[in-house]
């Protein structure tokens, strides 16, 4: 900036000026380093602001490493308070007349308003004194006031930051690489920093040698008078002064030669810090993903300095670097990974790799760019039957960068070989045709991220597992007792917890084997809940003191006291006995907004998550070891009661492990538990033996709508639970006719082995058909896995990243051409009044329309006020506000932004292909209101609220007929016609368009649901007819009432129910999940 100013006035300034040099020296400096400060420039600067700013510093901190330096360097001196603590006013005040310094940590974002006079510097009475509260205290103009937040990105009210002046303490990439390579040296090393920091001592002896000179000469200069010649003093100090200056200087001199070898030694350890700091910063990202995920510097310093140690020994220099990375890599991944879900575990392992990769320059950042954005052109229709619209829009995309060129020529050209290659069972595992095969690892992953989205995931691991190795990719939990060794009085093990998974049995079988026990008296568990917290805060003060360990069990329950827990777990950090552990379990918060456990807690501590079985035979041999050979021989009807209890511990199975299917699975999401399971259990066994025939429907209505059922909110995943259980426990159970899959029955009677025997020889293979539902349905919850993984990965990426040499475009760039783009596209807003003016009527239909046009009305201008808006901000006409920033950051990553949402209807797809949506309704209604004579097929899903128009078409045939409203319902019938095949409306009714089937397909040969074709996940259904009909004439045999909803989403975007026509039973379309979908 200062070289700008030049050019245009010539202002004479200071080559290499340096603002530093003009407000300390290098004295200072090492001195503040002594003190601990971390020795990167980022540093300096902010400690040189602290002492020099005039308004009061608050310190933003979140690695706690500015608030280290500053108690060091005031020692004794500082009074350190927190807001809220007992006393602190009565401290603040003792501290302002006695002109002392004080610290106030971890501030919130809203301070105190009492402290608002103080902050202001607001004295009365000449500047003698300041009001605290009603109080009048005394002010020494010594007094000095130190505010520190652990908040890492906080905001505070304008006036005080006006108040204060802030400074950003947060560690830099940069800056925590010069730190770890001291750290590094220092370990490697010794010899060579402990040259350096006597160098450094030395250097700094010679300036305050040579200052304290200078000042002795000047002083005695200024204080002769006459002939100065003849104060032989005076001559004779000149003589010594320039005598030791030329001293100094000659070894200064050799300072600096030392000075360059050694840094040049050092620098042959910079690749391991700054993989150091690279790791340290994406685990640090991690909160993005679950607020859970937290970690501090000290405990990563921690981390990194075992790796360091645990390194193999090498003779030549660079195999010694490499054995350090590889270790610093591997420590800080298994540290991370064992306190990460795992559905996070490939989301951060790719995240590492990409970046390790990014910053060896070995891979093209416009390639991982590609794979992460995925901007498939929009609207395309696909020229090969085996890839879908969104597919070929991926490749068209692709085909447009330089080393893709004619990618999409030669799948047409060669369809065949490529048709073989995007059907084949694992692909990623296949080589790709042609001369693709020889493309590097990523770009092809570039590809097949086009072809076959679902099997991302695995292509992934496959991708790390080539480029770091596969001790990065192998599902070993670590050791208990491994993790153990790694924990400290200072050092908490937090479990994270998971339903149905008790981890704390570990901690007594260690304890037990360590010796610390309960009948030992120095082991102590504490569930918390309503009153436990004084006991214990009264285990963790006995335990600290006497090296006891204890359990705090669902710290989640006691919100309140969190605070005070963090406090005491501060305190006892240091000064315990070694011996003292704590182990803390928490369930994770269903969103991060009702997130409450403390950063201090979580970040100090090593996370471990443990998570239930995955898969049928794991599930249904957990649900059965649940009982003992004890509780089979419990009943007097021992056949039934075993058959039952097999098929009740398959149907816990199932239902709990549907979940990972999505929306197809259930609609929302349950906890159904073991205590569901053991409930159920005991409630057949009474049954059993008070009846003397088996009461199949109260036993069903028991489990499905009270035990399981009390869990279910939605209307259809009732239905999905009474249809399983209608399918599992019926009257054929007896006669060993029930299959509880494909390929699974029923066993006969057995013994508890004999059981879990059954499971291990007879289960099939895992796969959808185990619960009634269609292999499509595991592509389609493979496809949204890796959508998500890519999606996390894109929102982790650097900020700074964008900005790339090479011409690539910075993120403002981007957003500007897109917000461009959508301002010229966007049409004027429908004139509602003039509309009006024009229909004649106003019939159902014509309300329906008018309707339409005010929600598109209230959504397009949103969207042009919110845009007019960010445009100014990006030019800097306006301040940007959180809203704008938002705003951004959703352009940027192809979402739809907030604000545009609540206005729109509810859609999944990424801000391009919904704003070419978009236009397309707009469009359509443009159609509708020119003369407002309904379409020949309506396009069912281009409404805001679908369900008025088919409440239109009862209204409309009501009327005309004079039957009741309330007397009513729609009949709808799917028709051979597609859209072009409708010449105009039907003479009553309406022929609707553009509706979507998953997990199964329409047979418009038979008129009937059929099975699924596979790798066809939603297929298109033809035109169908909708009408009234009176609710006593319509048809109840042979049909499947089918849920229609807007989205994939399912659940809150229900629309309606059709009756659809079936020759099977209609409970086989119930567990496949079948339903219309308005939009995928």
């Amino acid at each position: 900036m200062y070289g700008d100013v030049h050019k245009k006035v010539p202002i004479p300034v200071t080559s290499d000026l340096d603002p530093l040099t003009m407000l300390t020296d290098d004295a200072d400096v090492a001195t503040w380093q002594n003190e601990g400060l971390p020795a990167d420039r980022m540093s300096t600067e902010n400690a040189t602001i602290l002492t020099n700013c005039e308004r009061w510093p608050l310190v933003i901190d979140p690695q706690l490493q500015g608030i280290k330096w500053i108690k060091n360097k005031y020692g004794e001196d500082l009074r350190v308070i927190r807001i809220g603590q007992r006393g602190y006013l009565d401290i603040m005040e003792n501290a302002l007349g006695a002109g002392e310094a004080v610290l106030i940590e971890n501030l919130e974002e809203s301070v105190d308003p009492v402290l608002g006079p103080l902050l202001g510097r607001e004295t009365i009475k000449k500047g003698r004194c300041i009001k605290i509260g009603d109080k009048e205290c005394e002010y020494n103009s010594s007094f000095r006031l130190i505010l520190h937040t652990k908040l890492a990105n906080p905001h505070y009210q304008p006036e005080m930051q006006a108040q204060c002046t802030l400074i950003n303490f947060t560690v830099t990439r940069d800056g925590l690489e010069d730190q770890l390579l001291a750290a590094v040296v220092s370990m490697e090393r010794p010899d060579l920093e402990e040259l350096k920091s006597n160098l450094t001592k030395q250097q700094n002896g010679f300036k305050i040698t040579l200052k304290t000179l200078e000042d002795n000469l000047l002083s005695r200069l200024s204080s002769a008078s006459g002939n100065f010649l003849g104060d032989t003093a005076l001559v004779e100090n000149l003589e010594t002064t320039k005598r030791t200056a030329a001293e100094i200087e000659e070894k200064v001199k050799e300072a600096k030669v030392t000075e360059l070898k050694i840094n040049e030694a050092r620098e042959h350890y910079r690749p391991a810090a700054g993989r150091a700091s690279l790791l340290y910063f994406i685990m640090n990202d991690l909160n993005k993903i679950h607020p859970m995920y937290q970690f501090s510097l000290k405990a990563f310093s921690v981390v990194f300095q075992m790796a360091v140690n645990r390194a193999p020994a090498d003779e030549v220099l660079k195999q010694r670097v490499a054995n350090l990375i590889d270790s610093i890599t591997f420590s800080v991944f298994q540290y991370t990974t064992r306190g990460l879900f795992e559905c996070d575990k490939l989301t951060y392992t790719a995240q590492v790799t990409f970046q390790i990769l990014l910053i060896n320059k070995e891979i093209n950042p416009n390639e991982l760019d590609f794979l992460l954005r995925y901007p498939a052109q929009p609207g395309l229709s696909s020229p090969v039957d085996f890839l879908s619209n969104q597919s070929w829009g991926g490749i068209k995309a692709l085909s447009t960068m330089d080393e893709f060129r004619n990618l999409d020529r030669d799948i047409e050209g060669s369809a065949k070989r490529w048709k073989k290659f995007v059907e084949s069972e694992c692909p990623e595992k296949e080589k790709f045709p042609q001369e693709w095969k020889n493309k590097t690892t990523l770009q092809q992953l570039c590809m097949m991220r086009a072809l076959r989205p679902d099997r991302m995931t695995y292509a992934v691991r496959d991708f790390v597992e080539e480029k770091l190795g596969t001790k990065y990719v192998g599902g070993r939990s670590l050791d208990f007792s491994t993790s153990f060794e790694e924990s400290g009085p200072a050092i908490p093990m937090f479990f994270i917890l998971s339903p149905g998974v008790d981890p704390l049995k570990d901690v007594e079988r260690h304890g037990k084997k360590l010796g610390w026990t309960f009948d030992n008296k120095n082991f102590h568990n504490v569930s918390l809940g309503q009153g436990q917290e004084v006991v214990a805060e009264q285990a963790l003060d006995l335990a600290a003191k006497e090296g006891h360990w204890v359990i705090l069990q669902n710290i989640h329950l006691v919100a309140k006291w969190l605070s005070i827990l963090e406090k005491k777990m501060e305190q006892h950090s240091e000064g315990s006995h070694e011996n003292f552990r704590v182990f803390i379990s928490a369930e994770p918060a269903p969103s991060p907004e009702g997130h409450i456990i403390p950063q201090g807690i979580l970040e100090n501590s090593i996370k471990i998550t443990n998570e239930p079985p995955t898969g049928m035979h794991a599930n249904l041999h957990k649900a059965l070891d649940n009982f003992s050979q004890d509780t089979l021989e419990m009943c007097a009807r021992e056949n039934e009661f075993k058959s039952i209890l097999f098929a009740l511990c398959y149907f816990h199975a199932v239902v709990a492990e549907r979940r990972k299917f999505g929306p197809q699975g259930w609609n929302r999401s349950y906890p159904f538990n073991t205590g569901d399971l053991t409930i159920s259990v005991n409630v057949l066994y009474n049954y059993l033996e008070a009846n003397a025939k088996v009461p199949y429907d109260d036993l069903r209505y028991l489990f499905g709508e009270i035990m399981y059922g009390g869990h279910i909110t939605d209307d259809w995943d009732r239905r999905l639970c009474r249809t399983y259980l209608e399918e599992f426990i019926k009257l054929e159970m007896m006669e060993g006719e029930v299959l509880l899959a494909a390929g699974f029955p029923l066993p006969p009677n057995l013994d508890y082995n004999g059981y879990h025997q059954y499971i291990d020889d007879l289960l099939p293979p895992e796969s959808p058909y185990l619960y009634g539902l269609h292999p499509n349905a595991e592509i389609g919850f493979l496809t949204l896995t890796s959508e998500k993984l890519f999606r996390t990965v894109l929102e982790m990426q650097p900020r700074d990243s964008s900005g790339r040499e090479g011409g690539a475009t910075t993120r403002e760039e981007k957003v500007k051409a897109t917000l461009d783009e959508v301002m010229e596209k966007l049409p004027e807003e429908f004139n509602i009044a003039e509309l009006m003016s024009k229909a004649e009527e106003r019939t159902p239909y014509v309300v329906v329309a008018f309707q339409e046009c005010e929600r598109m009305n209230n959504l397009t201008s949103e969207i042009k006020r919110s845009l007019k808006e960010l445009d100014l901000g990006l030019k800097g006409e306006l301040t940007m506000t959180s809203d704008m920033e938002n705003l951004l950051s959703s352009i940027f990553f192809d979402q739809i932004p907030d604000s545009w949402s609540k206005r729109a209807y509810p859609s999944m797809a990424g801000l391009a292909n919904w704003f070419v949506d978009l236009l397309g309704r707009i469009k359509e209604l443009e159609t509708w209101t020119s003369d407002f004579a309904i379409p020949s097929a309506v396009w069912l899903a281009g409404f805001f609220n679908p369900q008025s128009f088919l409440t239109a078409i009862m209204q409309s045939m009501a009327r005309r007929n004079e039957w009741p409203l309330d007397k009513m319902c729609l009949q709808c019938d799917v028709t051979k016609k597609t859209r072009e095949d409708c010449s105009g409306p039907p003479r009553e009714g309406s022929y609707i368009h553009g509706l979507f089937m998953e997990g199964a397909r329409w047979d418009s040969q038979g008129g009937i649901i059929a099975d699924a074709r596979l790798k066809e996940l939603t297929p298109t259904m033809p035109v169908i007819f909708i009408k009234a009909i009176p609710v006593d004439k319509q048809d109840t045999r042979n049909l499947y009432p089918c849920p229609v909803y807007k989205t994939r989403l399912r659940g809150p975007t229900y629309v309606w129910t059709f009756n659809l026509k079936t020759k099977e039973k209609p409970s086989k379309w119930v567990l496949a999940g079948v339903s219309l979908l308005l939009q995928i």
